[in-house]
């Protein structure tokens, strides 16, 4: 029988990088924050603090390709930063596909954030939906571990 493993998955955009926390034994994804980031940079504190407390075994970050298959502008900066995860903490990191997973984010949203008071916050800007996307990563993952492209 295979060891579990801890799985972090990163929604990393230039504004907010959304996170999610997940486990192979069960094949279970939760969402779990959302970093402010500055142009794409995040405070790397928190992310050391973060790999830290839950000690992973494998982290993914969402690629943005286009819904032709062909990588995006900004699938270089993903790539940059699971780069950095991967130089910085010494994590196995891989690529995941993440088209409409912001967009499918939106659509589950009610269902992922069950149990989640929700009162009074109705934008996107008060209630952000990063980590709901990185779950749909991690849970793209979970279903099909073989997806995972190289950074």
């Amino acid at each position: 029988m295979a060891k579990s493993k801890t799985v972090l998955a990163f929604d990393f955009g230039t504004r907010q990088i959304g996170i999610a926390i997940g486990q192979t034994l069960t094949s279970t994804a939760n969402p779990l924050t959302v970093f402010k980031a500055k142009d794409g940079i995040p405070d790397w504190k928190q992310i050391e603090q973060l790999l830290e407390e839950w000690q992973p075994d494998q982290v993914l970050v969402g690629l943005p390709l286009n819904m032709d298959s062909t990588e995006s502008e900004f699938c270089a900066r993903a790539r940059k930063f699971g780069r950095r995860l991967h130089g910085m903490f010494g994590l196995q990191v891989s690529m995941v596909d993440e088209r409409l997973s912001t967009f499918e984010a939106k659509q589950q949203e009610p269902t992922l954030r069950a149990g989640e008071n929700r009162r009074g916050k109705k934008s996107y800007k008060e209630q952000p939906v990063d980590d709901l996307a990185a779950v749909i990563i991690l849970q793209t993952w979970l279903s099909d571990p073989s997806c995972a492209q190289p950074i």
